[in-house]
């Protein structure tokens, strides 16, 4: 047997799946670990929690699809990007890592933009702006904040590939996951001497940087014994979240795009150029497709204003599992009518991204009255998701780049209604397809290419990836969004100076 197993390193926890040659799903187990927020707007994650979390998911895969240890012949990773490891000499992690969705760095991008001359000139060369999520600032603060830490700091890892050395032993990324560090010349797809100069960073620092088919090594006899396998398996390079979550929808030709809604809200966009979009309202980063590229808008808080909400502001009945409370939410909202009778939702719970690039902007309910209900304000949290998706997608259109297809996914597309409001936001029907395992399907397809399942990322998506459903555009509804989406888009302009100002008492507040 030819098997392959998909990991994900996710924020809210790790999945692993098995799938055979023909790219049929043979088993998949998820364990679940914290985030801590040490302090407003920070986030960090134990490494152990992923490294053991990984060897639970891939024991209980295999036990669930009764596998012999030689069956597996390759793994697949991916991850939540952005994140740093820091290691030392002996390869001992120093301190949490610090995640995509962590907020602390805004004067490290304003350092990295003004060494380079300026956003437009940072967006020239690594073809993106700084944000606060990517790695490099996170690099610097460590440098400003913890000299300490990183005195001692010898490597710099993404999660995916903290958990790919301590299978295999060896440092090594991905072009496509490199491309969020803010380190990687995307156009070379290599790493960018240059502006590693220019912030005085070794460039030691970093792994060696493969294309995501590529093998990166196999596993050691001591990760073999503790997962079941054998030390013939091998390690290939995989891929980002984002990336592999778009490999995993088929999102390998001109004119496709996939939304994901996770914790975060994501979109993607095959290119088959390099192209930037000059104002860094967009990313543009490395494709799992060797030589090809994605445009890409990210909403930190999609699927994770839902969580919040859920968590937060409901008392859930335990009797529940929390797929079915979810279900609960998603029929609730589904008897309001579009709009939400005028209530709106910024959905801005972790700092924003795209387009705004604002890790000061806020989640917002506008225009409360007493006869909101629960179904309200879960409506609200759908309709606001996709009027930011809606954002980037206007973004792209206006680049002249053709949308042919949207294909839905993650657990947020789950919902009918969800799919629903998307396909009436957007203006365009959504696909869904027949497997929505996301990135740990995509970097499990990575692993089939990697040892010559298939011939190539292409013809291993257009083997195993179809479309099985299509949820319509209802007109009546596109039409009210047409006229929502200007409001939506008004009212963050006319907030964004006052999240300003609430920042600034809370940080006086806080060093008081």
């Amino acid at each position: 047997m030819s098997i392959f197993l998909g990991i994900d390193i996710g924020t809210s926890g790790t999945k692993t799946i098995a799938i055979n040659a023909k790219g049929e799903l043979l088993g998949q187990a998820t364990v679940s670990y914290p985030c801590m927020q040490p302090k407003p707007l920070w986030s960090e994650q134990d490494p152990d929690d992923w490294w053991n979390a990984t060897v639970e998911t891939v024991r209980r895969v295999i036990a669930q699809a009764q596998l012999k240890p030689a069956d597996v012949k390759a793994i697949g990773l991916s991850g939540q990007m952005h994140g740093s490891v820091f290691l030392d000499k002996d390869n001992q992690v120093i301190r949490p890592a610090i995640l995509w969705n962590d907020q602390r760095t805004a004067l490290e991008c304003d350092e990295i933009e003004e060494k380079v001359g300026g956003r437009k000139n940072l967006v020239k060369l690594v073809a993106n702006p700084a944000l606060t999520g990517f790695t490099a600032p996170k690099i610097l603060w460590l440098r400003k904040h913890e000299p300490k830490n990183f005195e001692r700091t010898r490597k710099v890892l993404l999660p995916k590939d903290e958990i790919r050395r301590r299978l295999t032993g060896e440092f090594a990324t991905d072009v496509s996951d490199a491309s969020g560090t803010l380190l990687l010349d995307v156009s070379a797809r290599k790493w960018s001497t240059e502006l590693l100069s220019k912030l005085d960073l070794d460039l030691d620092l970093m792994p060696q940087c493969y294309e995501s088919p590529e093998i990166t090594g196999k596993l050691t006899r001591e990760s073999a014994e503790l997962l079941g396998l054998s030390t013939d398996c091998v390690v290939v390079a995989g891929a980002g979240d984002c990336p592999a979550g778009a490999m995993g929808n088929g999102i390998v030709n001109k004119g496709a795009l996939s939304t994901i809604i996770g914790t975060s809200s994501v979109m993607l966009m095959h290119s088959d150029d390099f192209a930037i979009e000059p104002e860094g309202r967009l990313h543009t980063i490395c494709h799992t497709v060797p030589g090809k590229w994605l445009m890409m808008g990210v909403n930190l808080s999609g699927g994770g204003s839902m969580q919040w909400f859920r968590n937060q502001l409901c008392k859930t009945d335990h009797a529940q599992s929390e797929k079915n409370f979810y279900e609960t939410l998603s029929t609730e909202a589904s008897e309001i009518q579009v709009g939400s009778e005028g209530l709106i939702f910024l959905p801005y719970l972790s700092g924003e991204r795209s387009p705004h690039n604002d890790p000061q902007a806020r989640a917002c309910f506008i225009g409360l009255t007493l006869a909101h209900t629960r179904a309200h304000m879960v409506r609200a949290i759908m309709e606001g998701v996709a009027y930011n998706m809606r954002e980037t997608l206007s973004i792209i259109k206006a680049l002249g780049v053709p949308v042919n297809q949207i294909r839905v996914s993650g657990g947020g597309s789950q919902s009918a209604l969800w799919r629903s409001i998307q396909a009436d936001a957007f203006g365009q029907n959504v696909c869904s397809i027949n497997c929505d395992e996301g990135p740990a399907y995509g970097v499990a397809l990575l692993a089939a290419v990697g040892v010559g399942a298939f011939a190539s990322v292409e013809e291993a998506c257009h083997a195993t990836i179809k479309v099985v459903s299509e949820t319509p555009c209802t007109p009546a509804n596109a039409t009210y969004y047409d006229r929502g989406f200007p409001i939506f888009k008004k009212l963050y302009c006319s907030l964004k100076d006052d999240f300003g100002s609430i920042a600034k008492i809370e940080d006086a507040y806080s060093n008081e």
